[in-house]
């Protein structure tokens, strides 16, 4: 089985924010640094100091327009842009009622309201109770692409690693193995299964396909990429290459 990583990505905000980076350097049993770092409570969810389920947050599904964000970050500040708004650069352990006051108007009325901004745990806040990486492969994407009769942008699956060179969906057959990706090895725990927040386009904010039935007519199944356990401390980077081990 040979791929290399073709893309990275984190986003620091749970739900709000997609950010392409060219190296990450990963911690043994952490997620990718600044990977759902912050979250936004929404309705009567309260800050518990620990991993919460997503149902508690802001979140695509639940607010289409919030895929259209995208992140950048330069030291302890994160820059937010959509396509309808404003840019926002904050420092979200001090400005978090600005993130909220700046969603905001992007967000259902008709869904229980974003009201805080969170820290979350060392282990970050993605949907999953543990830290992984996940891991997504390009020939999947178009794979699936190809269903719809549309080009699908990396960003509405809100993966971590995204490799080139695999057979479209093999990926989801790697459950249990460990891998070698640079200088870090995983173990693969699980596959990923998605939400509505994959029928938005990132661009738009807009749904316009229907991903989950594609998935499920194609595949049988919901699931689209893995989540891997870091097994070491190391530095992946694009271009790196998978073995399976």
């Amino acid at each position: 089985m040979s791929a290399t990583v073709a893309n990275l990505w984190r986003h620091p905000i749970k739900g709000i924010g997609a950010e392409p980076l060219s190296k990450v350097r990963l911690s043994r049993g952490g997620p990718v640094p600044l990977d759902r770092a912050y979250a936004v409570l929404t309705g009567t969810a309260e800050d518990t100091g620990t991993w919460q389920k997503c149902r508690n947050f802001a979140r695509g599904c639940f607010g289409p327009e919030l895929m259209a964000v995208t992140a950048r970050t330069e030291g302890d500040q994160i820059t937010l842009s959509h396509p309808k708004l404003d840019d926002l650069t904050v420092n979200p352990d001090q400005d978090g009622a600005k993130v909220v006051d700046w969603i905001t108007p992007i967000y259902p009325e008709a869904r229980p309201a974003p009201h805080t901004l969170i820290k979350a745990p060392a282990g970050g806040m993605a949907d999953a109770d543990f830290s992984a990486v996940a891991i997504l492969s390009n020939s999947s994407l178009a794979d699936l692409g190809q269903t719809l009769g549309a080009e699908l942008d990396q960003r509405r699956f809100r993966g971590n690693l995204w490799l080139d060179g695999l057979a479209p969906w093999a990926e989801l057959d790697l459950v249990g193995r460990e891998l070698q990706i640079g200088a870090v090895r995983l173990k693969v725990i699980d596959r990923i299964e998605r939400c509505r927040a994959t029928e938005t386009n990132p661009e738009t904010g807009a749904r316009d396909q229907n991903t989950l039935k594609a998935i499920r007519d194609t595949q049988g199944h919901t699931d689209f990429g893995i989540r891997a356990e870091v097994l070491n401390d190391g530095e992946i980077a694009l271009g790196d290459h998978l073995e399976v081990l």
